[in-house]
């Protein structure tokens, strides 16, 4: 009969994975395979949440009677040395919509199909994919809102496909490489805070959907702008490597609900759909921005020290200092921090966003380039349905609306935490006494900050203002 080879990449699950569903309904043997490029490797944080994701997957198949096979190497190489050692007919695979992986996918489909095997990819990651939606115009949307409701009339409810219960196996004469041997872990142990909430994993995703369903969403529209709250669903990590598919997020919505916080987190499900339909029909904006006016914004030149303290949270503003330790203990960073971390580096510090953004990639275990991409972009005022230039977070107004206690900001800055919580977002204001009572000493205990908030803040509408009237042609 029939072998099929099942690539398996970001759609590391066997529930609702429509390759490995189809590769499956054969009848043949199946052989389930993850090929690790390091040209194409994630950053850090991400490399240690794969490991134990791919553990996870292993001991799932192990289950069911099969085995991840797995391999290092070029992936268009490694598939033709297996399609001739199997005798593999067909390969089958779901789709990524990052640039690079569509460039390669298609070369390897091509490369495939001449020696004559069948190549089969499809959907496993969005509700829609980038090209089924467009404007009245037959253009893709660049502004969220229609966006978000043509994909509701379009539907956002797409049938689950069942985890298989049994497998065939895999031949034994097989070998790959060992899981450990691909050193996706770090040498010194630092990813121990990044599984807080659970190991990766199918499983801990679907735990953790059930338990926000349960107790948090009813609450989300609210509950999701504080930072000291486990009121999200934490789930972007799971999304991002595929362990759960948006499909799967909504089957477990009620069909009719009256609430605002559901409506509020299938909208945030739908900026995600927004993030990958914009990074498909603008690929060169991973690093340059959609808005092209902004080629020409006078950011900072010589900020390498002041990008240093804000990726090392020593900035002197202790809720941007705050997220950035959080994001380096834990590999995630609260929703709304990341907006506002986001904004001092691009408009307090004027440090291009690309930077931002790169730092992102490497240490968040949900890194998603479509994601991330839209988001600094948006943050910046260079992107899609862009934050208004004239919007910068005032990270201390943020603090004393969303931390008014100072629960966040004493959780990461320990060093602060003796100071009342009037003072916490703004310590180099507070009275000489309050400081000695709390044994702090300004810019020896903690920094104090690179900049004045206020005079940043005109100093970066000024550069906004020089671009705002350059005409594009073209």
């Amino acid at each position: 009969m029939a072998t099929v080879i099942v690539w398996l990449r970001r759609d590391l699950r066997l529930t609702d994975n429509p390759a490995l569903t189809a590769a499956l309904q054969t009848g043949g043997a199946v052989i389930p395979v993850y090929l690790h490029d390091g040209e194409q490797a994630t950053g850090s944080a991400a490399r240690a949440w794969l490991h134990h994701s791919l553990k996870s997957l292993e001991t799932a198949l192990e289950r069911l009677g099969s085995r991840l096979l797995l391999l290092s190497g070029q992936p268009a190489d490694l598939l033709e040395t297996l399609v001739k050692q199997t005798g593999a007919t067909a390969v089958y695979w779901n789709r990524q919509y990052e640039p690079a992986s569509i460039r390669r996918d298609t070369a390897i489909k091509s490369r495939l199909r001449s020696l004559g095997v069948e190549v089969q990819s499809h959907n496993a990651s969005l509700l829609h994919e980038p090209w089924c939606l467009q404007t009245a115009s037959a253009s893709p949307y660049r502004v969220y809102t229609p966006f978000s409701k043509a994909a509701l009339k379009a539907g956002v409810r797409p049938l689950v496909l069942p985890r298989p219960t049994v497998m065939p196996p895999v031949p034994v004469d097989l070998t790959g490489t060992a899981l450990a041997a691909l050193n996706l872990l770090p040498c010194r142990g630092w990813d121990q805070g990044f599984y807080r909430l659970g190991f990766p994993g199918e499983a801990t995703a679907q735990a953790r959907l059930q338990a926000f369903v349960t107790a948090h969403l009813d609450q989300y529209d609210e509950a999701r702008n504080f930072p000291d709250r486990t009121s999200t669903s934490a789930l972007s990590p799971h999304l991002a490597f595929g362990e759960i598919s948006p499909g799967q997020i909504m089957a477990a919505l009620p069909e009719q609900s009256a609430s605002k916080g559901q409506d509020v987190f299938i909208k945030e499900l739908l900026w995600r759909e927004f993030a990958w339909h914009l990074l498909y029909h603008y690929p060169e904006t991973v690093d340059r921005p959609l808005d092209p006016r902004f080629e020409a914004f006078a950011w900072a030149q010589d900020y390498e020290a002041a990008l240093k303290a804000w990726q090392q949270g020593l900035t002197g503003i202790p809720l941007v200092d705050a997220g950035m330790r959080e994001l380096w203990a834990t590999g995630w960073m609260h929703n709304r921090v990341r907006m506002i971390v986001a904004s001092f580096l691009t408009k307090n510090l004027l440090i291009p966003w690309q930077r931002g953004a790169a730092w992102f990639m490497d240490t968040l275990t949900d890194a998603d380039l479509a994601n991330n991409t839209l988001g600094w972009q948006w943050v910046a005022g260079c992107g899609a349905d862009a934050a208004p230039y004239f919007r910068v977070f005032n990270p201390v107004l943020q603090a004393q609306r969303f931390d008014p206690e100072g629960h966040y900001i004493r959780q990461w800055i320990p060093e602060l935490a003796r100071l009342p919580a009037v003072w916490l977002p703004r310590p180099w204001e507070a009275p000489a006494e309050i400081l000695r009572r709390a044994e702090i000493h300004p810019g020896q205990d903690y920094p104090l900050p690179l900049v004045d908030i206020h005079a940043s803040r005109e100093r970066t509408l000024e550069c906004f203002n020089a671009i705002k009237y350059i005409q594009i042609t073209g």
